[in-house]
């Protein structure tokens, strides 16, 4: 009996997809293979796979990885090149079936380096049944989260993911920059963190993670995984982050704001524009899987339509044309078509090997920013100097 190994972001949906994925594969082909799935957060992950080379050593045969991870992974040689096994086994309606934005970011280097599983670009989250018209800059935005902080009544005005975990630091500061008509990095991909328009930026993040009268508190010890349990448990107003949190919320059984979520745009700044960000979570192979033939065929049984719509009932977000429009998913999930309106609208970062580094250091950027009175100049300066070594 073969033993599949799968390293999984932790993170309840993808848990319960996965498995419930396997187990119908498992029923369609009369494989007699059992899984094996690993349920880690992302700096562990990270460290495993990429850090520790888990991926080239035959540890995993499959894992969730990030598309900010992709290119580091494959400088180190740590990923099986999918595009022999799309020609000797492909998939029917890859890649019409699936937006661009979602078949493209894997693409280099010659190669294809993993499938895309879940998805969901950064959008503005909000209770309805409180805000009737959301915000359009993040001026309005804040001064939106003042008037329904209400910590008495057990409700903040909004949450930010600050834990440092190279995630969402580096992605609300990239965002900030780009709507206000700026550029983190510039034609080359190296990071530009010296700009007016970073600058403003992060004295916009410093500034909302200190207004006690907005923000909800400890923000330093949340992810974007436990700012979205905050905001399911009814204790956040509105907030930026990721479409598959909405959807969450929405759909978990013991989520107390179900019926009560909306989707709408980011905020602008001044001089800027509303702006997304596309990255988004693959299933790839381990360079040093000794189980790589089986491997494919279970990412190709979680690429068909129904499965992908798995993704979708099980709370994660599906990645194909046919689930997003889903007349039954829309039903339950208003705004679910929204999703290809985000992606129009959605910026990507650029593919470097050197992002995860550069992520840690904005993480430590911002929280200095958060906890010290350094200057934000200061603070730029040191952060590109580390970045640009």
């Amino acid at each position: 009996m073969t033993r599949l190994r799968i390293a999984v972001r932790r993170f309840d949906p993808f848990a319960r997809a996965i498995a419930a994925q396997f187990a119908d594969f498992v029923r369609a082909t009369g494989s007699d293979a059992t899984l094996d799935a690993v349920e880690m957060d992302l700096n562990p992950l990270h460290a495993t796979l990429i850090g520790h080379g888990g991926l080239a050593s035959g540890e995993w045969d499959i894992a969730f990885l990030n598309t900010d991870w992709l290119a580091e992974a494959v400088a180190r040689g740590l990923l099986e090149d999918l595009g022999p096994h799309l020609a000797r086994a492909p998939i029917d309606d890859f890649p019409q079936a699936w937006s661009p934005s979602l078949t493209g970011l894997q693409r280099f280097g010659g190669g294809f380096w993993g499938m895309p599983y879940h998805d969901g670009p950064e959008c503005l989250i909000y209770r309805k049944d409180l805000i009737a018209t959301p915000p359009t800059t993040w001026e309005a935005f804040q001064a939106c989260a003042r008037a329904h902080h209400d910590p008495a009544a057990g409700r903040f005005g909004t949450v930010l993911a600050l834990y440092p975990d190279g995630h969402n630091g580096l992605y609300d500061f990239c965002i900030q920059i780009w709507s206000r008509g700026g550029e983190p990095f510039d034609g080359a991909g190296r990071p530009a963190f010296t700009t007016r328009h970073a600058h403003d930026a992060l004295d916009f993040l410093r500034a909302l993670a200190r207004d006690t009268r907005a923000i909800a508190p400890n923000c330093a010890a949340l992810d974007s995984v436990a700012s979205g349990m905050l905001f399911a448990q009814g204790k956040v107003a509105l907030m930026p982050n990721w479409f598959g949190f909405a959807a969450y919320c929405d759909t978990a059984p013991d989520s107390k704001v179900k019926g009560l979520v909306d989707v709408a745009p980011l905020p602008a700044g001044p001089g800027g524009t509303s702006v997304s960000l596309n990255v988004f979570w693959v299933l790839a192979i381990g360079a040093g899987s000794r189980n790589k033939p089986l491997a494919w065929d279970f990412l190709r049984h979680c690429a068909t339509a129904p499965m992908d719509r798995r993704t979708t009932t099980e709370g994660a977000i599906g990645v194909r044309r046919s689930t997003w429009d889903d007349a039954a998913i829309n039903a339950a999930i208003p705004y679910y078509h929204r999703l290809g309106w985000l992606h129009d609208h959605a910026r990507a970062m650029p593919i470097t090997p050197d992002l995860a580094r550069i992520s840690h250091i904005v993480d430590r950027m911002t929280t200095a920013a958060v906890t010290t009175d350094r200057g934000t100049a200061e603070l730029l300066a040191q952060a590109q100097a580390e970045a640009t070594q």
